[in-house]
């Protein structure tokens, strides 16, 4: 299965998924930049990375191990792309943080770097994040227009809030040791692999068939 950090930076994906990485069976954990990222990086470039990772997770998933993914793509673009109904299973979480707090993060981690502008836009995009992960219908076109042509959006934008497989759990670290997080990180991963043995995961096989 394919097991989704998402967010926008400096929430602390990586962190927590290469901590809790030597405490799982089972699972590869990848960072979604590991694939490269080219100067210009747009939309169209994360959703086509999206599927490239999702192909790398069917890869895995032959070999019976699951792929834990850090990375910015929200759950509507995991499910939009073309392979996404190959999975066997997709479950997501969203790690957040408080705007202040991302701030210090960002000037912490990349003194200079990023002007007042830059920084308004990852807490909006992060502030975007939330909202998605509440309800598919919460502007969908911050993912939907302007990207790759052969995402397949009509698999999820007539879905209501209230559908089970429109679940993206929200992991809040602000002002969390980062131990405490790991534990929850882990916490999540066994329930969502427990969740799709037992076979009431809602992101299972044919999740798609219906819209």
């Amino acid at each position: 299965m394919l097991l989704k950090l998402t967010g926008s930076s400096c929430s602390g994906k990586s962190t927590l998924a290469f901590s809790v990485a030597g405490r799982l069976r089972g699972v590869a954990v990848h960072d979604f930049d590991e694939a490269g990222v080219p100067e210009g990086a747009d939309r169209t470039w994360r959703q086509r990375t999206t599927e490239l990772w999702v192909r790398r997770a069917l890869d895995y998933q032959e070999r019976g191990v699951d792929l834990l993914l850090t990375g910015q793509s929200p759950l509507g673009e995991v499910l939009a792309v073309p392979s996404a109904p190959l999975l066997d299973a997709i479950a997501v979480c969203l790690v957040d943080v408080a705007g202040d707090e991302r701030r210090d993060r960002l000037v912490g981690r990349d003194p200079g770097r990023w002007d007042a502008s830059a920084v308004a836009a990852f807490l909006g995009w992060a502030a975007w994040h939330r909202g998605h992960a509440r309800d598919p219908r919460h502007l969908p076109e911050a993912v939907t227009n302007g990207g790759a042509p052969e995402m397949v959006w009509n698999r999820w934008t007539g879905w209501a809030a209230t559908d089970p497989r429109w679940r993206t759990h929200v992991l809040d670290t602000t002002g969390r040791p980062l131990a405490r997080s790991v534990d929850q990180v882990e916490a999540w991963i066994a329930e969502q692999r427990d969740a799709h043995r037992s076979g009431v995961l809602p992101l299972a096989g044919g999740w798609a068939d219906t819209a």
